[in-house]
Order: C-alpha cells, then sequence, then structure tokens
C-alpha cells in the first residue's frame, strides 16, 4: 500500500496528539510533579490587594526600615532599628519557599534586642521569601525579601 502526501501528514499530526496527550496525562496523574497553585485561596487573596499595596506603601516610607538579612553561622536576622520600642512591634513571619509549599513556615515576631533570629537549621539550600507582616504604633507595614540559602 502506498501512503500519499495528504496520509502522511494526517498520521503525523495524530501522533504528535497522541505524543502530546501522553505527557499532559503523565504529569496530572503522577505525585512527583507537584502542580499546585502558589496561594490556596487565590481569589480572596487577591481581592486584598489594594491593602496589602498600602502596608507597603507605609514600610517604604518609613525613614528607618527593618533589615532582613542571611549569614552562613546564624540563619536569618531581622533587625529592627533602634527607634523602634521592641515590645510594641506585633506581627508574624511567613517564610515561602517557591518551589515547595511543604517547607514554608510562620513564626511570630519576638524581639531580643531589637532583633529576630530564625536559625540555620529550620532553612534549607535555595530561594526563600520572606513576608513580614508586622504592627507599630497602630499602623499596619508589610516587607518583602528574597533571600537566597547556601
Amino acid at each position: 500500500m502506498k501512503i500519499n502526501w495528504g496520509t502522511g501528514i494526517v498520521i503525523a499530526f495524530a501522533l504528535f496528539m497522541t505524543f502530546i496527550l501522553y505527557f499532559v496525562f503523565e504529569v496530572q496523574s503522577n505525585s512527583k510533579y507537584d502542580n499546585d497553585l502558589v496561594v490556596e485561596e487565590y481569589y480572596k487573596h487577591d481581592s486584598h490587594f489594594q491593602e496589602e499595596m498600602a502596608r507597603i506603601q507605609n514600610a517604604h516610607d518609613l525613614q528607618q526600615k527593618p533589615s532582613i538579612t542571611y549569614k552562613n553561622t546564624e540563619g536569618v536576622k531581622i533587625a529592627f532599628p533602634a527607634t523602634f520600642e521592641s515590645d510594641k512591634i506585633k506581627g508574624n513571619v511567613l517564610l515561602y519557599r517557591p518551589s515547595n509549599k511543604k517547607f514554608d513556615f510562620n513564626t511570630s515576631i519576638a524581639l531580643t534586642n531589637s532583633a529576630l533570629v530564625i536559625p540555620q537549621n529550620k532553612l534549607i539550600k535555595g530561594r526563600w521569601d520572606i513576608n513580614m507582616e508586622w504592627q507599630y504604633a497602630g499602623k499596619k507595614y508589610l516587607t518583602k525579601e528574597v533571600i537566597y540559602v547556601n
């Protein structure tokens, strides 16, 4: 049987579609390919976007801002300026791991000498997004930072 060029094109398209569908089903059914959303309740989170931008602007407008640094020996150090009264700072720090949400964790802000230290043993190598939501003197702030752990 001789195959003309029209039949060849149809066969090529059918093989290509089969190839693509195989990979789509493989990724959806195999548990090693994690395809979770970044945020669980995406639309609920998005509805508070303007409020979040206002808190980021509040943090940006500060004369002296808190600093977030990473050191191999200590871990992540969040230092507030000495002008802030440590006992009046409330809030929490979310360490978010973009590659795997299983490593995400939240910690309350409890300052010692105007600083909060997150120990090295809680962090694995790679990128971490830090979202620090805090409040001082009745005003809300949001500080976002990206660090890389070696």
